[in-house]
């Protein structure tokens, strides 16, 4: 699948001027309140028409203001996931479901609803009400609905914004899984950087209608520039599953140097995707001894930024980029400037479990 979407429209007081070409995968779009992804992601399913603009989708041209092309939003096939599911409250979840069926042609129907239903463990739900359901059953049945229509590209415009953390880590699995085991190409909006650690194959920055960082997940979140404040700064690395200890850690290998983490639900050999928040990397020079942690990786400074009483930095490790946050005291004291050996120390207790999620295929 490509998505090649350039865009221009103006509004009071906000001017929006982008141009993307993302491969195969999820791309999200990511920044705060106000920063246009909600007006590109309206441009794309055919809600706004841009002032100026081209809109394709595998091929197909949804817009092109130039040739005077605007197909209308029934006409797309595009799968829409809202924040709030939005499923039709007088229809059943299996007559939901098979709504977005509808406006699917004939001949593109090869998704099986028994398969959505097994894959997103929604069978005992189907002859109720969406009234009844809770905020991550909702969720995952608008999943199921927007799958079902077989779209060229399903939008997701922040589906996770009105859950809290436990549905949160309820529904961040079936995304990957769609990203992963169904090959569904996805347009994500969202402004959380653990959602976008967990899934985004590409990461398109925006601010104040601009594209100010666009690349793979790992190089933009490891990217100082585009660092949040506080623990919104953070790397992303691959790792492998090595073993499983007996005493209730689990042992990962990310570029031949070995993590540790609380035991994690997954088999040996499973390849996952891990955010390290800038604030839980200490620093050090040398080899520290006598320490509790058990995350120890030597590297090189890359650089230092200063944000304006901390100092972010970033090392170049064996496992990948790792951002550290330390004030500025203490870079001061360490004497901290590129080029420098010093060792990143990560608890291996720090990890939040929504910042341990599946790895992307390589193919994805």
């Amino acid at each position: 699948m490509s998505l090649s979407v350039a865009l221009r429209h103006r509004f009071a007081g906000f001017s929006l001027d982008v141009s993307i070409d993302a491969p195969p995968g999820v791309t999200v779009l990511f920044g705060h309140s106000g920063s246009g992804k909600s007006t590109v992601l309206n441009a794309v399913a055919g809600l706004l028409r841009p002032n100026a603009g081209r809109v394709v989708v595998d091929g197909t041209v949804l817009t092109d203001t130039a040739r005077r092309i605007h197909l209308p939003p029934h006409r797309r096939r595009l799968g829409v996931i809202f924040q709030d599911g939005r499923l039709f409250p007088h229809l059943t979840v299996r007559q939901n479901l098979r709504y977005g069926r509808w406006f699917s042609p004939r001949a593109a129907r090869r998704t099986a609803e028994a398969a959505v239903v097994e894959m997103l463990g929604i069978g005992s739900l189907l002859d109720r009400a969406p009234a009844t359901l809770s905020g991550g059953e909702r969720q995952r049945v608008a999943i199921g609905r927007a799958l079902l229509a077989e779209p060229r590209l399903i939008l997701a415009d922040e589906p996770l914004s009105a859950l809290d953390d436990d549905r949160k880590a309820e529904i961040l699995p079936y995304l990957e899984r769609l990203r992963d085991d169904w090959r569904v190409p996805m347009l994500y909006v969202s402004h959380s950087p653990a959602e976008v650690a967990r899934i985004a194959t590409t990461v398109v920055m925006l601010d104040a209608g601009r594209i100010t960082r666009m690349g793979p997940a790992a190089e933009v979140l490891a990217d100082p520039a585009a660092a949040g404040p506080g623990r919104e700064a953070g790397a992303v690395i691959e790792a492998t599953v090595a073993a499983h200890h007996p005493d209730g850690v689990t042992e990962l290998r990310a570029g031949g140097r070995p993590l540790f983490l609380p035991t994690l639900a997954a088999p040996p050999g499973t390849r996952l995707r891990l955010r390290i928040a800038a604030a839980d990397v200490m620093l050090a020079r040398g080899q520290p001894q006598g320490l509790s942690a058990l995350n120890i990786l030597p590297g090189i400074v890359e650089s230092v930024t200063d944000r304006g009483g901390a100092v972010l930095v970033r090392l170049s490790t064996g496992a990948g980029p790792i951002l550290s946050r330390i004030t500025r005291r203490s870079a001061l004291q360490l004497g901290i400037a590129p080029g420098e050996a010093l060792t990143a120390i990560v608890k291996s207790v720090a990890h939040d479990a929504a910042d341990v999620g599946r790895a992307p295929r390589d193919d994805a």
